[in-house]
């Protein structure tokens, strides 16, 4: 299912184990590609709640197509919250770089956010992010901030380890300050229907006993 890959040095090489490691990277860090199954997070800039403001959910199930067809990856499991997206992410083929593919996905993104700010004439939150953006950043074109630079990967490395982060991903809604649903399930961002009731909303994950 999740297949470790081999490395060198390593006592178990050729072993094919469920997955993987658990650590923590910003996106400044380059990382190996020896681990196929990523929890990641990335996150609006000062929490600001841009997804639910441009109500830009649907651009983010875009990205999850564009990761299949471009990537040949997964989303095994997601919660699009107001203002930061949970996804377990899964890589058939090892060669992948998760902090290019993120990047990427977090410019395309944010593009179409500042073109629905912009459409809805909110100059006020248009300034704001303007603002944000440093001089290096201006000199290399950006004009707006929409995320926060880094971003979290863990690798998910047993089945325990999928089945707690995915308890997380789903009852994220219902956590803490977000009450965003009566019942986890009810949220309509996510894929807890499909796991719990078999319902899918605005996008179908691959169910990980698929892989």
């Amino acid at each position: 299912m999740f297949v470790r890959r081999k490395m060198s040095g390593d006592k178990n090489c050729g072993h094919t184990s469920k997955l993987f490691y658990l650590h923590k990277m910003a996106i400044k860090l380059k990382h190996s590609d020896s681990y196929s199954t990523y929890f990641i997070t990335f996150t609006c800039i000062e929490w600001i709640s841009l997804f639910e403001l441009t109500k830009a959910y649907d651009l983010v199930y875009n990205w999850f197509d564009v990761l299949k067809q471009k990537n040949d990856a997964d989303v095994i499991a997601f919660v699009i919250m107001p203002n930061h997206l949970h996804a377990i992410i899964h890589f058939s083929k090892p060669g992948f770089n998760l902090n290019t593919i993120i990047a990427n996905g977090k410019r395309f993104v944010a593009y179409q956010i500042i073109n629905r700010l912009e459409a809805a004439g909110n100059k006020e939150l248009l300034f704001h992010l303007e603002s944000l953006v440093t001089l290096r950043e201006k000199k290399k074109g950006q004009l707006h901030k929409v995320f926060k630079d880094s971003f979290d990967a863990k690798p998910i490395f047993s089945q325990a380890f999928l089945m707690q982060k995915m308890n997380y991903v789903h009852h994220n809604p219902v956590t803490g300050k977000w009450m965003l649903a009566k019942n986890f399930i009810d949220f309509e961002h996510s894929s807890a229907s499909f796991y719990e009731i078999q319902f899918v909303r605005y996008f179908r994950p691959v169910h990980y006993m698929e892989l």
